[in-house]
């Protein structure tokens, strides 16, 4: 009798975690086409602006497979911020070659639309 309150009660913990996960998939999901939809609406703008920070989020996953084999998976993403000429700033994310060619204190022209970053030219 013991056995059979156990296997249930696995049984049901697996399933609210299987939804748990499910819904956090469809979440993210859902917040990820919203955000692209907003942006496809937003209208492309080219404002004076200045490059005031950046920063890189590094995130590491670690996996383990069969036979204690383990291997790890390492992404950055890129994120730079911009000061605007009324003083407000916006931080957009970016890819690492863009990344690359900005350096704090840049002034030039800022494309974007949204939150999605076109290009930045200096001048």
């Amino acid at each position: 009798m013991g056995f059979g309150m156990g296997f249930g009660m696995f049984s049901v913990m697996f399933t609210i975690m299987f939804i748990v996960v499910i819904g956090m998939f469809v979440v993210s999901a859902v917040q990820g086409v919203s955000r692209w939809n907003k942006n496809n609406n937003s209208p492309r703008l080219t404002v004076q602006a200045t490059v005031v920070a950046k920063r890189a989020d590094i995130s590491r996953h670690h996996h383990s497979g069969a036979n204690d084999h383990h291997h790890s998976h390492t992404s950055t993403t890129y994120y730079v911020t911009f000061e605007v000429e009324s003083g407000d700033r916006m931080e957009l994310q970016m890819d690492g070659s863009d990344y690359g060619l900005l350096v704090e204190g840049d002034q030039g022209s800022l494309s974007f639309q949204g939150t999605r970053y076109l290009g930045f030219e200096r001048g």
